[in-house]
């Protein structure tokens, strides 16, 4: 009448799964975030270069790259062609690449200061900065 159960659980067969397979530390998780958030910021100002050729955001470019090398254990990053036709920029462009740009700075500040990478959070706070004064963004004090 009663036929015992003759396969596992699924309760212990996805235990075991879990148990299984490298684990990060939450150091190499932020590490990880960080150099995503400042590989994108890269992308943005490369992009900006591209359409505002300017020394400060060739400077930040460097930086930024040196940065993301050393997150990624000396790998330099990918660096992406900025888009074709930079003659037929306008203003709105140009604006929203620095409204992304202090977007992604700030999310790279939120993960440097919770990684407690000084130099990181220096960084990403400069370019911070530097994106809300050129799209007119008062700081809070």
């Amino acid at each position: 009448m009663y036929e015992p159960i003759r396969t596992k659980s699924v309760h212990t067969m996805a235990e075991t799964r879990m148990n299984h397979g490298p684990h990060r530390s939450r150091e190499e998780e932020l590490d990880i975030r960080l150099a995503g958030h400042l590989t994108a910021l890269l992308t943005v100002t490369d992009e900006l270069r591209a359409l505002t050729p300017d020394a400060s955001l060739d400077d930040a470019a460097r930086r930024l790259a040196e940065r993301v090398a050393r997150l990624s254990g000396g790998h330099p990053p990918l660096r992406a062609m900025p888009s074709a036709g930079t003659s037929a920029w306008t203003a709105s462009r140009v604006a929203s690449l620095h409204q992304r740009a202090h977007t992604l700075a700030g999310q790279a500040l939120v993960v440097a200061t919770s990684r407690g990478d000084v130099a990181g959070s220096a960084l990403a706070a400069e370019r911070l900065r530097a994106h809300a004064t050129t799209l007119g963004i008062a700081e809070a004090a």
